[in-house]
């Protein structure tokens, strides 16, 4: 395990153009109230700034990709750790820090992303989670724009003698506090079909039989679609929609989405604040009279405005 933490995985190109911003906003429900995502030309035209979450599956293509081919082929070598299965890996838990907004394209730079290992841990018969993080990274400068810090989970595939790993941190929900504030949004039934164009092509979200197969009704929505739903909703909520705002961002994958099903994301108001004046919230999201799907959901922002503040663009 010793060879595992700190191991450096090798930096992997990425590069994104106006109209891949345009994508992403679209795919997860952002409208026209707020222009600036959507529209190239608007003199605040922005990424949303959880939009360097999806350049681990998309890297520099422009084209549609065979996922299952290239999770294999970029499948972190570990010392120390056996080679596990990619089409038993699931998401576990993503957390993105904004250090600084991206541009609005990457044409006429280069940008990398350089991954390392924080630790493998070894849950016996359940299997094996990995923690890596990724920072986007400008080449020839060396600036540091994003810090992803993903957590996967390798179903079945434990019992290798590693370590069990230390207990993860929790911001539950303030305890008989009602929410502060509450965003919904309304998937539609082709809802993971929009997502995947932006660069995760797994099977599991277009192909009812694969999702049977697995156990699930069919053809579930992306995990990180649900998560950047609720990015989007805390940042509308109690950020104004302001990009800058958004400092950090973090949620556990508690249960899967289908296609169609109604999103509610519970926030609260903790009132801690970070050294660089930024805000806490905390949030649950769950689909509507069901289970909760994200859980451990915190963000800090900057400039916190009261809830209802934030439901148009001040841009």
């Amino acid at each position: 395990m010793s060879e595992a933490a700190g191991y450096k995985l090798p930096a992997t190109p990425v590069a994104w153009l106006k109209r891949d911003l345009l994508v992403f906003a679209n795919s997860i429900g952002i409208e026209k109230d707020e222009l600036h995502f959507l529209y190239e030309l608007h003199p605040e035209f922005a990424a949303f700034p959880t939009y360097p979450i999806i350049l681990s599956f998309k890297h520099t293509e422009q084209e549609v990709i065979d996922f299952y081919a290239q999770a294999t082929r970029f499948q972190p070598v570990i010392p120390g750790v056996p080679k596990l299965d990619p089409r038993r890996i699931v998401d576990g838990q993503r957390q993105i820090t904004v250090l600084k907004n991206i541009p609005a394209t990457s044409a006429g730079r280069e940008f990398e992303l350089r991954g390392k290992v924080i630790g493998v841990y070894d849950k016996g018969k359940s299997g094996t989670v990995t923690e890596i993080q990724h920072e986007l990274v400008e080449k020839t400068t060396g600036e540091v724009y994003t810090r992803i810090v993903s957590s996967s989970f390798a179903v079945g595939q434990g019992n290798w003698g590693g370590p069990k790993g230390p207990k993860g941190v929790n911001y539950p929900p303030p305890a008989g506090k009602k929410p502060d504030a509450t965003f919904t949004f309304s998937t539609s039934p082709s809802q993971a079909l929009l997502y995947r164009i932006n660069g995760d092509y797994n099977p599991l979200h277009a192909d009812p039989a694969i999702g049977t197969k697995m156990g699930f009704p069919g053809a579930i929505l992306h995990g990180l679609c649900t998560w950047n739903i609720a990015a989007h909703g805390v940042l509308k909520t109690f950020g104004g929609s302001d990009p800058a705002r958004l400092k950090s961002f973090q949620a556990r994958f508690a249960s899967p989405v289908m296609p169609g099903d109604k999103l509610i994301v519970d926030m609260w108001l903790t009132g801690q604040k970070e050294a660089d004046g930024s805000e806490e919230v905390v949030f649950v999201t769950r689909v509507e009279g069901g289970k909760v799907v994200l859980s451990n959901g915190r963000a800090l922002l900057s400039g916190i405005q009261a809830a209802g503040g934030g439901g148009a663009s001040k841009l």
